[in-house]
């Protein structure tokens, strides 16, 4: 079967190698894509079901959307347009909206909690629905823009992890957008034909917001400089732990202990000697500041 574009070649291409490099998928998989109806969650949608049709395994998908309560959104359009490309779909709606208004102070930025009242949403939804896997529509400018603003503003060097197990056990995440740039999840959005719907939050689009700010910095680096987004996200995966600070990496009373260890022996042995769980393959969802569509506490 052809791809409709090179675009969809191109974006089928980047996801699979993440769902491979990430061990994302398993076979019989029923995997619950959380779509907002922004771009990135159609996207996503839409590879998922070009590689469902394709793939060795086999996977079935059901998109949930989470309706926060606001008047103006239309999940009536999320749920016809669902129906009308045959994918299973389910609108939950909530009080979200309603209840971050109480919640909040005049001023603060509601994201962070929102973000963690749909994931709970998501959380109960995917244990009804029977889902095994939740996919969400995060892109490589989005773990990239986090990398940047725990850097600046959290003094913390991490990011989000492509695939993470909540902290009971019961749920597991994935991100197959990871290698997918936010112009490209944009363009095959545009092109496949998919309505492209805004929360209807207030603060929504808010330019003051940090990670507007870093996202416009991003842009500026990005055209003087060709190529470093893409060398950003490869330094995500290319960490050299022994060349950090964090003592509970490389405890200063056990460094001449692990000297005479093979450069690719070495890491591994100071991981399992830190007591975190952010060093760890398991990786948890409460970071300190992780995006507005994650877990995030700090807020921008």
């Amino acid at each position: 079967m052809a791809y409709r574009s090179e675009l969809e070649a191109r974006v089928a291409r980047k996801t699979t190698r993440a769902i491979v490099d990430y061990d994302m998928l398993e076979d019989g998989d029923r995997v619950m894509v959380g779509l907002s109806g922004g771009k990135d969650s159609w996207a996503l949608l839409q590879a998922l079901d070009v590689l469902r049709q394709r793939a060795p395994i086999t996977f079935s998908l059901i998109a949930v959307n989470v309706d926060s309560g606001y008047k103006e959104y239309k999940h009536d359009l999320i749920a016809g347009t669902c129906t009308a490309r045959e994918w299973e779909c389910r609108i939950e709606h909530t009080g979200i909206g309603q209840t971050i208004d109480d919640i909040l102070d005049d001023g603060a930025t509601p994201c962070s909690l929102c973000a963690r009242l749909r994931r709970g949403v998501l959380y109960r939804v995917a244990k009804e629905t029977g889902a095994t896997k939740i996919a969400l529509g995060h892109h490589a400018d989005d773990f990239i823009e986090t990398l940047l603003l725990n850097l600046f503003f959290a003094g913390s060097l991490k990011a989000m992890p492509p695939k993470l197990v909540s902290d009971d056990g019961a749920h597991v995440v994935i991100r197959p957008l990871v290698y997918v740039g936010e112009e490209e999840a944009r363009a095959y959005a545009k092109e496949c034909g998919l309505p492209i719907i805004g929360c209807c939050c207030p603060a929504c689009g808010d330019l003051g917001l940090q990670r507007q700010r870093t996202k416009r910095l991003l842009m500026e680096l990005e055209r003087e400089h060709p190529g470093v987004k893409q060398s950003m996200l490869k330094a995500l995966g290319n960490v050299a732990p022994r060349h950090l600070l964090d003592t509970r990496l490389n405890p200063p009373g056990e460094l001449r202990a692990t000297a005479g260890l093979k450069p690719e022996n070495t890491d591994t042995a100071v991981r399992l000697k830190a007591d975190t769980t952010d060093t760890t393959l398991r990786l948890k969802a409460d970071a300190k500041y992780d995006h507005p569509k994650a877990d995030a506490t700090y807020e921008a």
